[in-house]
């Protein structure tokens, strides 16, 4: 039986090269891609210490540039002839306020964070409609298409500094609540893992727009403590990589939202429950001791 076929976007680091090298170990035959080849060591070095190194095929695509998502599904197509499962994983944040972060700066967070998912998505569906047949959604034995987006603790809650990003993963998330819904008939399931804050290198690859003499230099400076306090208790991803190897290896049909981390679960549960004036005062005192103030 031919493998079951993953394309991951941004397996340069974190959640993408960890779930990269899980699949690998499932069976799958992983596509992984990144923006940027010369970052490939690391996952290279990881598949092959964990002997999957031929399960994956490392692939050039900036979830930006239209031509290279293009080539991405033409390879696939061609190669595969199928795709069973998609991570839209690639991502990455601007730290600031709203008003300190140029508009620049805000259209390449959408750019990457959500229109980049979009623009994947649009171009794998054809081939992930062929792979999932409707005719056997019934049948637990046949393997149905799988879209997982990965957004964030901060798609449910809008936090100082984090304007730009929280915007770009609410996007996705109600991106992700449609995507489901008009899938559904093709049994292709959508899917949104919403990590708290994990100790995977991301935070290397955030673009600070915190000028020195900013007006909002108490916010940030405590935004930055809470920030490196909450990386070092929450060290271990893995967590989130057993999610992402559960879902896709399960027979039974995923819900639509997986959350993982303490904060995540109790910012769902303040937003459920609570009026936004006692979230507001919840979260500056949670800053706040952040800050060690």
């Amino acid at each position: 039986m031919a493998s079951k076929v993953a394309l991951i976007t941004g397996t340069s680091s974190g959640f993408g090269l960890l779930a990269a090298v899980a699949l690998a170990k499932e069976g799958f035959t992983v596509i992984a891609s990144m923006r940027n080849l010369v970052k490939n060591a690391e996952l290279l070095e990881q598949a092959r210490l964990a002997g999957v190194q031929h399960n994956i095929h490392v692939l050039q695509l900036d979830v930006t540039n239209p031509q290279e998502i293009t080539s991405a599904e033409e390879f696939i197509r061609t190669q595969y002839g199928r795709l069973n499962v998609l991570i839209n994983n690639a991502g990455y944040a601007v730290i600031g306020t709203v008003e300190d972060i140029p508009m620049a700066d805000w259209e390449a967070q959408f750019q990457t964070n959500f229109f980049g998912a979009v623009a994947v998505t649009k171009a794998m569906l054809p081939l992930m409609r062929q792979t999932s047949d409707p005719n056997h959604q019934n049948d637990p034995s046949h393997y149905h298409g799988t879209i997982i987006n990965i957004s964030s603790g901060a798609g449910l809650l809008g936090t100082p500094l984090t304007g730009a990003y929280s915007a770009s993963k609410f996007a996705l998330e109600g991106f992700s609540e449609s995507l489901r819904l008009e899938l559904a008939p093709w049994n292709i399931d959508v899917v949104l893992i919403e990590p708290g804050t994990y100790s995977t290198g991301i935070s290397r690859n955030h673009v600070y727009r915190t000028p020195a003499d900013s007006v909002y230099a108490p916010v940030i400076a405590t935004f930055k403590a809470f920030t490196a306090q909450a990386e070092a208790a929450h060290n271990d991803p893995s967590p989130v990589i057993h999610l992402i190897r559960r879902i896709v290896t399960s027979r039974r049909r995923p819900t639509l939202r997986y959350r993982s981390g303490r904060e995540v679960h109790l910012i769902a549960l303040l937003k459920r429950w609570l009026p936004w004036s006692t979230i507001e005062r919840a979260m500056l005192a949670l800053l706040r001791r952040g800050a060690g103030q």
